[in-house]
């Protein structure tokens, strides 16, 4: 048909009466838009699909059937059209069709973390939120996640339950940003039950007719045979405690994932625990004198767990095989030194990352030390910050822990365990004399490490902390 228009307009006739004619041939199926024009789709008989022009038609405009003078293509109005409903469509994701309403959605979690399980929710239905406020909390595997309220308002309805498993972008909470419609309802007060319905007339005089009585004969009470007295338990049968006096309670996820990383640290890795002793006279002389101008120049205090990662740093350097890690057939030699330090929080153990001890002094060493057990203590720590780790530190002295054999932390292929410091006699140039000493044990892979460099190792960790100077020459 546009070949035919065509040739009848090459010959002189006027577009607008041959499209005129043209149009007694076929007829129109749409002539509505939303755009501010018309649009004309034509179906040619006898075909089966839908030809239609690529223009508008709109008021003032001359017709032409390659391109219209004065007129946007429609195209661009489809496009631009199409575009709007996208928006919409991805608007509707977190808020209702009204504007008013806002979900609040579980946020990524980490990439390796794919759900999670609700603990608590902190505010309750009718509780006015600000941006940014957390609203509820998740437990992970790992760290405890805040679900942070994504716009100001009042919280209408709490969507999931306490102890549901859920997923990033899981619905938990609908925001009214208005307060519209909202019952603010305390958390003392509970909603009335619906009263009873009333019984009806004739309900009441069904009640007060009186039933007939029926008279039964007396029955003769049958005398009780005496219980048989209850059995004896013999001497060696064990009396177990009343149920009531019992409670279950569910495993929160941290402590499972915990319980099951060290089981299978226990099936994989073939550890075993070598121990040494360290006089830690030098090493605490070294702290008392210097303590006072250590917080005055670095505004942080001088501990025993920095001098500790120092000599790890430097037992690592010089015994490469305790920082490598079995890997199938293969062994990974990390060249970095990335130190975890195992830190006992409320809700269970986490074990975050010091990220290249080996340059950091000590100065640095006891300000991030800080700064993760601050973080880990009120559940601020992100999953990042206890990725990784080549070998891991645990002070079990804090606790007053005199000997332990620690489990080693997958996947890494040992672990250092720090005791209780104890005044005990020690035979120092011939003479006996009180010193404050520590035990020290190192748990390793004997799979990968044999006992030479594990005992080579340990013995570099008490000739540093013994002598801190070894530090400064570097021998």
């Amino acid at each position: 048909m546009l070949g035919v228009i065509r040739r009848r307009v090459a010959n002189g006739g006027s577009s607008a009466s041959i499209l005129r004619k043209s149009m007694q041939t076929v007829e129109p199926s749409v002539s509505a838009s939303r755009v501010s024009g018309r649009e004309i789709l034509f179906r040619p008989r006898g075909l089966g699909h839908v030809r239609k022009f690529s223009h508008v038609i709109l008021p003032g405009c001359s017709i032409n059937l390659k391109v219209i003078a004065g007129c946007r293509p429609m195209r661009d109005s489809i496009s631009s059209t199409q575009q709007a409903i996208n928006v919409r469509i991805w608007s509707r994701l977190f808020s209702s069709e009204s504007g008013d309403l806002v979900d609040a959605v579980v946020p990524f979690m980490g990439e390796s973390i794919t759900d999670g399980t609700l603990a608590k929710f902190l505010k309750n239905p009718g509780d006015t939120v600000v941006v940014d406020e957390p609203i509820a909390q998740i437990e992970t595997d790992k760290v405890t996640i805040d679900v942070a309220s994504p716009e100001s308002g009042v919280i209408k309805e709490l969507v999931a339950k306490e102890g549901d498993t859920v997923e990033p972008g899981f619905k938990l909470a609908i925001i009214s940003k208005s307060g519209e419609g909202v019952a603010h309802v305390a958390p003392s007060e509970k909603i009335p039950e619906k009263a009873a319905p009333k019984p009806s007339p004739a309900e009441k005089i069904k009640e007060e007719k009186p039933k007939p009585k029926v008279e039964t004969a007396p029955v003769l009470e049958k005398s009780k045979a005496p219980s048989p007295p209850p059995p004896k338990r013999t001497a060696t049968e064990p009396q177990l405690p009343p149920k009531d006096r019992e409670r279950r309670v569910p495993m929160t996820r941290l402590r499972k994932r915990v319980a099951t990383r060290l089981k299978d640290s226990q099936n994989t890795f073939a550890m075993l625990t070598t121990f040494n002793e360290v006089d830690m006279t030098n090493l605490m002389k070294l702290r008392s004198d210097y303590k006072d101008a250590f917080v005055e120049k670095h505004g942080v205090k001088l501990g025993l767990m920095s001098g500790f990662v120092k000599a790890a740093v430097s037992g690592l350097q010089n015994q490469p095989i305790i920082n490598a890690v079995i890997d199938g057939d293969d062994i990974i030699y990390r060249d970095y030194v990335d130190i975890s330090i195992a830190v006992g929080t409320p809700k269970g153990l986490v074990v975050p990352v010091i990220r290249n001890a080996d340059k950091m002094n000590f100065a640095d060493i006891e300000k991030e030390i800080n700064t993760l057990a601050k973080k880990a203590n009120d559940g601020s720590i992100s999953i990042d910050e206890m990725a990784g780790g080549s070998f891991t530190i645990s002070n079990g002295g804090v606790y007053g822990s005199l000997l332990s054999t620690p489990i080693i932390n997958p996947p890494q292929s040992a672990i250092l365990g720090m005791h209780s410091i104890v005044s005990r006699p020690m035979v120092v140039g011939g003479n006996v004399v009180p010193r404050p000493m520590m035990y020290i044990a190192l748990t390793y892979d004997h799979r990968l490490i044999d006992g030479r460099e594990a005992v080579f190792f340990l013995r570099r960790i008490k000739d540093v902390v013994e002598d801190p100077r070894r530090l400064l020459l570097d021998i």
